[in-house]
């Protein structure tokens, strides 16, 4: 789960102005635009849960090809680092779920208010 801004110049209704505005993302979709000057939000309701469950269903049933390829490109190198990645995928498996439990509390708790 990937939580990201990005800042844009929108017109603005309530200034009625081209204005800076910060545009947040989760994933590839929006969830929220903010006017920087009047502080006017507009808020997208996004199915956290199914941004999550899409994305690991994208990233596990892509794995294979990802898999193959990479031994396809440097069969030497894939072997070679197999064992570290193998060793770490726990690692970074609980780094990136911990990450995603942030972003859907965060939103949760957003949402509520």
């Amino acid at each position: 789960m990937k939580l990201s801004e990005m800042e844009s110049d929108l017109y603005c209704i309530h200034c009625r102005t081209e204005t800076p505005h910060v545009i947040t993302y989760l994933n590839d979709e929006i969830k929220k635009i903010g006017c920087k000057e009047c502080q006017n939000a507009v808020g997208l309701e996004i199915d956290i849960m199914q941004e999550l469950y899409k994305e690991f269903y994208n990233r596990i049933s892509t794995k294979p090809n990802r898999i193959s390829q990479e031994y396809r490109e440097d069969l030497s190198h894939f072997l070679a680092r197999l064992p570290i990645r193998v060793v770490s995928k726990p690692y970074r498996l609980i780094k990136e779920l911990q990450e995603s439990r942030k972003i859907i509390r965060r939103y949760k708790k957003s949402s509520i208010q």
